[in-house]
C-alpha cells in the first residue's frame, strides 16, 4: 500500500521525462496567429478583453475564451519565451494523466469491473495513465504549443468525470457536484468538444453506479441540470466567436459538401486507431484525400458501421463496453461526422479517445497474462516515451517539422503546400515555387494552392505566370476574394483601372467590411477620374480602421485632388496624430497649410 503513494509521483516523472526536450521548439504554424500575432493576449486587464480572443475567421483561440487567456497568462509570466509556454502545456498534460489515473482507479473498483480487476486497480490505473500520458500521439496536442486548446479541454473534461465519481462516493457530495459543474463550465469555454461531456456523464452513471437511466436521473437529477445548463455558456460562446459561421466558410473554403466529409471520416477514424496501437508515421497536418469511390468509402465505413452497431448492442448486454465505445464515437462526433473542418484530420483528436485504447490494451493484456503483463507495460511506456522524445524533436521549428511531413508523405498535396508556405515565410520564394507547383500537379483543383504559387512567382517577379495562376483558382472558386484583390492590384499597376475595379469589386461582394479592397478600389476610382467615388470608398476604410494612419493619409491625398482642401488637412493631422512620424503626412501637410496660413500645425 505505501507504494501506491508514488503513483502519481511516477505518471509526473513519465510526463517529464517524454517531453524534457520539447521545450525549446518555436513557435509554428497556428501558434504564430494565436500567439505574437495576437494583440488581446498582451494584457490580463480588462479581463473581458482577454476573454474575447480575435475574430480572424478560424485561428484557433477563436471562440475559445479560456484558452486567449492561458495565453495571456503565459505573456504576463514571460512574454513571448517559448520555454514558459511549452511548460503550461506540460502541466496541463500532466495534470490530465493524474486525472485519469484517479478514473481508472476508481473505475476499476466499482462494482461492474471489482471482481476482474478490483485486485490490480492500483497498478492497472497506473499503467493506462503513464501509458496515456508519453504516447507519441499526444505530441501534437502537448509540444505543439496552441493545441493546449485539446489538452486543457481534456483536462477539464476529465475533472468533470473524475468530481462526478467522487460526488457519488464521497460525504461532501454537493461540494464535489459543484466542483463537477465548474469543470464542464471551464471545458465549454477551451474547446467545442467539450459538449458531449455532460452525456458521458450520464452514461458513466448508467454503465458503472446505477441500474438504468431513470435510477441516475432522479438519484442525482440536480448534477444533471448543472451539467446541461453548461451548454448555454458553449453556445454564447461559439456565437460569440461566430464558430458556425466559420464552420460555413471552411466548408465552401475546402470545397467539401457535409456528405462528401461524412463518407470520408471513417476511413480517417480507422487511421487514428491505428496510430493509437502503432503510432507511426505521425505527420502535422497532413492531408486526408476525399473519399470519392464506393472501394474508398465502403470498407472503412462498413467497420464502422460494424463498431457503432457493437457500441449500441452492448448497452443491452454489458453496458461496461458500451460507454468504451460511446466514449470515441461522441468524442469525435463534432470533428469527424458531418460538419467540415478545415482539415479532415488532426491527430490531437485523438486526445481523449485515446483514453479507450490505452484502457483496453491494458485490462486485456492483464487478462491474458495476469501479474505478468506488468513487465509488458514497462517495456511498452519506456518504448512509447523514447519514441515521443524522438518526436518532439520535429517540433524545434516550422522547416523541421514540415520537411518531416514531406519526408513521410512526398506525394501528399497537402504538406507539400504547407512547406511551400513555410519557405515562403523564410524568405525563400524560389523554393517555395518548386513545392507549390508539385503541390499543384499533385492536386490541380486546389484553389488555394494555386493563389500561393501566384503569390510567390509575383515575389520573384514572375507576374505573367502569376496572373495565370489567379486566374485558375478563380476557375475553380469564382468567388474566392484573394486572387480578385491581387488580379485588381497588378491591373491598376498595369494601368487598366476599369478592369481592376471589377475585380475589388467582387472581392467586397464576398467580404463587404475588407479595408484593403476598399482601400484599393478607392485608388483605382482616383485613377479612372471617379473621384467622389473614391473617396467613398477611402471614407469606408476610415470608418473600419479609424486607427490606421495611411488610411487617413490616403483619404487625404483624394480630398486634395478633388479640391477640398480644408478636409485634406484634417486626414493629414489625423494621420500624424497616429503616427507622428509619418514623413509623407507631414509634408503633404506642410505644402497644404503654406497655401492656406490659416490652418495651425498638429
Amino acid at each position: 500500500m505505501k507504494a501506491q503513494k508514488f503513483f502519481p509521483l511516477i505518471v509526473v516523472a513519465a510526463g517529464l521525462l517524454a517531453y524534457h526536450n520539447s521545450f525549446t521548439g518555436k513557435f509554428i504554424s497556428d501558434d504564430l496567429h494565436s500567439i505574437p500575432e495576437n494583440q488581446t493576449i498582451r494584457q490580463l486587464w480588462p479581463i473581458w478583453q482577454t476573454l474575447s480572443p480575435p475574430p480572424r475567421g478560424g485561428i484557433t483561440v477563436e471562440g475559445r475564451p479560456l484558452i486567449n487567456l492561458s495565453l495571456a497568462i503565459n505573456y504576463a509570466l514571460g512574454g513571448y519565451n517559448v520555454w514558459g509556454y511549452h511548460a503550461f502545456n506540460l502541466v496541463i498534460h500532466i495534470l490530465a494523466g493524474l486525472t485519469l489515473l484517479g478514473i481508472v482507479r476508481r473505475t476499476l473498483l466499482q462494482p461492474p469491473l471489482h471482481a476482474r480487476f478490483g485486485d490490480a486497480a492500483n497498478e492497472l490505473a497506473l499503467a493506462t495513465a503513464v501509458l496515456w500520458t508519453v504516447h507519441p500521439l499526444q505530441t501534437e496536442s502537448v509540444t505543439y504549443m496552441i493545441q493546449r486548446a485539446e489538452s486543457l479541454m481534456g483536462l477539464f473534461y476529465l475533472l468533470t468525470l473524475y468530481c462526478f465519481i467522487r460526488a457519488t462516493e464521497s460525504p461532501r457530495s454537493r461540494l464535489w457536484s459543484v466542483l463537477c459543474v465548474g469543470a464542464c463550465a471551464l471545458g465549454m469555454a477551451s474547446k467545442e468538444v467539450m459538449v458531449s461531456a455532460p452525456v458521458m456523464v450520464m452514461l458513466y452513471d448508467r454503465a458503472f453506479l446505477s441500474e438504468s437511466f431513470h435510477e441516475a436521473w432522479r438519484r442525482r437529477r440536480p448534477l444533471y441540470l448543472g451539467l446541461a445548463a453548461t451548454w448555454i455558456l458553449q453556445g454564447v460562446v461559439m456565437a460569440s466567436g461566430s464558430i458556425f459561421a466559420n464552420a460555413s466558410i471552411n466548408a465552401h473554403n475546402i470545397g467539401v459538401t457535409w456528405w462528401q466529409y461524412l463518407r470520408t471520416e471513417p476511413g480517417v477514424i480507422l487511421h487514428y486507431l491505428r496510430l493509437s496501437l502503432w503510432p507511426s508515421p505521425l505527420c502535422l497536418d497532413c492531408g486526408w484525400p476525399i473519399a470519392r469511390t464506393w472501394g474508398s468509402i465502403l470498407p472503412p465505413a462498413i467497420v464502422i458501421a460494424v463498431l457503432l452497431g457493437a457500441t449500441i448492442w452492448a448497452w443491452r448486454i454489458n453496458p461496461v463496453w458500451g460507454f468504451m465505445g460511446a466514449w470515441v464515437f461522441l468524442i469525435l462526433a463534432p470533428s469527424s461526422s458531418f460538419i467540415p473542418t478545415q482539415d479532415t484530420i488532426h491527430e490531437h483528436r485523438m486526445y481523449l479517445p485515446l483514453v479507450v485504447v490505452m484502457s483496453l490494451v491494458v485490462m486485456g493484456l492483464y487478462s491474458l497474462l495476469r501479474r505478468r503483463s506488468f513487465a509488458v507495460f514497462v517495456v511498452v511506456g519506456i518504448t512509447l516515451g523514447l519514441l515521443t522524445w524522438r518526436r518532439n524533436q520535429d517540433y524545434r521549428d516550422e522547416l523541421t517539422i514540415r520537411t518531416d511531413a514531406v519526408a513521410k508523405f512526398p506525394n501528399d498535396a497537402v504538406v507539400r503546400y504547407n512547406l511551400g508556405v513555410t519557405l515562403v515565410s523564410l524568405g525563400l520564394a524560389r523554393e517555395a515555387i518548386e513545392q507549390y507547383e508539385r503541390s499543384v500537379r499533385l492536386n490541380p483543383d486546389s484553389a488555394w494552392t494555386r493563389y500561393n504559387l501566384g503569390v510567390a512567382l509575383v515575389g520573384v517577379g514572375r507576374v505573367p505566370e502569376a496572373i495565370e495562376q489567379y486566374q485558375q483558382a478563380l476557375r475553380i472558386r469564382p468567388d474566392y476574394p484573394e486572387p480578385h484583390n491581387n488580379l485588381g492590384v497588378i491591373l491598376a499597376q498595369a494601368g487598366k483601372p476599369q478592369e481592376a475595379i471589377g475585380h475589388f469589386e467582387q472581392v467586397l461582394r464576398v467580404r463587404p467590411n475588407n479595408a484593403d479592397a476598399h482601400n484599393n478600389l478607392g485608388a483605382a476610382l482616383a485613377q479612372s477620374g471617379r473621384f467622389q467615388e473614391a473617396i467613398e470608398q477611402l471614407d469606408q476604410v476610415v470608418q473600419i480602421t479609424p486607427y490606421d494612419p495611411e488610411a487617413h493619409y490616403n483619404l487625404g491625398l483624394t480630398l486634395e485632388q478633388t479640391g477640398r482642401t480644408n478636409d485634406a488637412i484634417e486626414q493629414y493631422e489625423l494621420a500624424l496624430r497616429l503616427r507622428p512620424d509619418y514623413p509623407e503626412a507631414r509634408n503633404s501637410l506642410a505644402r497644404l497649410q503654406a497655401k492656406s496660413p490659416g490652418s495651425s500645425a498638429p
